[in-house]
């Protein structure tokens, strides 16, 4: 008999824990190859473990709702294979790998004697402790920290938003209410009749990312109107033939989509990130797209290397990704790594809007309604009124790297590549 060791696995970039939402499975079940063992979360994407191989559950060694981190192990199972094995969940192609022997890691903090590693009085993760232990904070420091994590545990995100705070002598949240810089919300009053939804943790995830993002960057956003009657006129045209041929609808993301990493190839401080004084400019043209989900959540999935697609590869991979994302199929590395995100405020008729930026990012597009306006427009004959398609677009900026000028440059940028951009037959 030997022993398999189910770990979690790289999520991706970024992902360094995981929470296990639901056990399928419990100590003594006879389980087959690929039955899923375990439901888990991160704040990327959800995800099920399942089983490497026949036999029988061993241990099961984290309960529902533990935080875990990656790479450690979860469950065993005891299989006929030979030797004693340490398995790691992919989302293809499982590797296994034979060892001598597996221990646990343990850390007992309580009998620590360095004074760099004291005990703590909370629950922390792994990777919580060892940022804590090397930047160093006390017991009361810690518990001035408000959790954002499950039944309020202290995150990395949290630490290091204390950590930065901290160093730049700023108001940090306390869990104190007389610490506050700004009076607690008012209590709720419950009238009758009245409905409470609890969150969900995926829209819980999204407050705590949009908050985290206010706090981070100093939001700017600045708009402009776009003339986009020609690409108007050429989606009417091809829309039926194309769907005839490829299967797809034809939208008009995917030419603004083309415009924008022509943009951001001119202007490469929009596709950026910063960390504390120091910033990095991407080489790589990742662009996340804003997508609603049939439970009314939203999720965003990233179109790689977009700048180095066609229109057809751009409309191909738009299409895919948001196909995927409904039907909860998408790979954890397909809604990471991306370096400028866009939302489409005009699916659901928005003439503009003012999106929040998605961290680590310094800027996002919002795209507003198309709709059909009296416009002056300059003819060999004179100024004449015509109707025309536009479209505002609005851009949310990072304005500690980024000033106005250079946001205004980048949008009239965008709007030449938008009006002249050439529409291939597709």
């Amino acid at each position: 008999m030997a022993l398999i060791e189910v770990k979690i696995p790289q999520m991706g970039e970024g992902v360094v824990e995981a929470t296990i939402i639901k056990w399928h499975v419990k100590p003594g079940d006879t389980i087959k190859t690929d039955d899923v063992l375990c439901d888990i979360a991160t704040d990327k994407v959800d995800s099920e473990i399942t089983a490497p191989n026949d036999g029988t559950i061993s241990e099961i060694l984290h309960k529902e709702g533990d935080v875990v981190p990656v790479g450690k192990t979860i469950v065993t199972i005891q299989t006929s294979k030979e030797g004693q094995v340490v398995y790691s969940t992919q989302s293809s192609n499982p590797t296994f790998q034979t060892v001598a022997s597996v221990k646990s890691e343990t850390v007992d903090t309580k009998n620590m004697k360095d004074n760099t590693k004291p005990s703590f009085s909370a629950f922390l993760s792994p990777l919580v402790k060892q940022i804590v232990q090397q930047h160093q904070l006390t017991n009361e420091e810690i518990s001035q920290i408000n959790g954002t994590g499950i039944d309020g545990r202290i995150t990395k995100d949290d630490v290091m938003q204390y950590i930065q705070s901290k160093q730049k002598n700023v108001d940090i949240p306390f869990k104190d209410s007389t610490k506050l810089s700004s009076p607690p919300n008012p209590p709720l009053v419950v009238s009758e009749g009245d409905r409470i939804i609890e969150m969900d943790r995926v829209r819980k995830l999204i407050a705590e990312h949009m908050i985290r993002s206010k706090q981070i960057s100093a939001h700017v956003t600045s708009f402009v109107e776009a003339d986009v009657t020609h690409i108007v006129i050429w989606r009417e045209k091809n829309k039926d033939p194309f769907y005839q041929k490829y299967g797809i609808k034809l939208t008009y993301l995917p030419v603004f989509v083309q415009a924008l990493t022509r943009s951001l190839l001119k202007y490469p401080m929009l596709n950026a990130s910063v960390d504390e004084d120091k910033i990095m400019i991407k080489k790589n043209i990742n662009i996340g797209i804003a997508t609603a989900l049939p439970n009314d959540n939203l999720i965003v999935p990233v179109l790689k290397n977009a700048d180095q697609l066609n229109l057809l590869g751009i409309i191909r991979g738009i299409n895919d990704l948001a196909t995927r994302a409904r039907e909860n199929k998408l790979q954890p590395a397909e809604i990471t790594g991306g370096t400028f995100s866009v939302t489409n405020l005009g699916t659901f008729g928005t003439l503009a809007g003012t999106p929040i930026i998605n961290q680590p990012q310094v800027a996002i597009l919002g795209i507003g309604t198309i709709q059909k306006v009296p416009s002056v427009i300059e003819t060999s004959q004179g100024d004449m009124i015509a109707i025309r398609s536009k479209v505002i677009l609005s851009l949310s900026y990072d304005h500690r790297i980024i000033d106005g000028m250079l946001a205004g440059k980048f949008l009239k940028y965008f709007v030449e590549q938008l009006t002249n951009i050439s529409l291939e037959e597709i």
